[in-house]
């Protein structure tokens, strides 16, 4: 399968899930952010990576809430795009800005050396 095809249907499943999550009610998950589809080459699968703006918990809680409405989403994306097989989804906590964050934190903690 070319990766050409590979990407054009992970970023239609990404803009479709997005709409999908979007229109479910998830309070208490903080604001819900699909960030991106990574779909797998025999197209059979996607890991679906969101992120949330909100604390920890929140984040937790917008991942318990994915995963205990996959049913309903996968059938959902089903209805939505025209393909032999839906892809299985998975979804995963994109920790990427956190641990840009993290990592900008660190370096602004060091100090600079003085030229004396």
């Amino acid at each position: 399968m070319s990766s050409r095809r590979t990407e054009r249907v992970s970023e239609l499943v990404k803009q479709q899930v997005s709409e999908i999550v979007q229109e479910l009610n998830l309070a208490g998950c903080g604001f819900v952010t699909i960030t991106d589809a990574r779909v797998a080459p025999d197209l059979r699968e996607a890991r679906i990576y969101f992120s949330v703006i909100g604390t920890s918990w929140q984040a937790e809680q917008a991942l318990a809430t994915l995963k205990e409405r996959h049913d309903l989403i996968q059938r959902e994306l089903a209805h939505r795009i025209v393909l032999k097989y839906t892809p299985r989804l998975k979804f995963v906590l994109d920790q990427t800005e956190s641990r840009a964050a993290h990592i900008e934190q660190l370096l602004d903690e060091i100090e600079p050396p003085s030229h004396d």
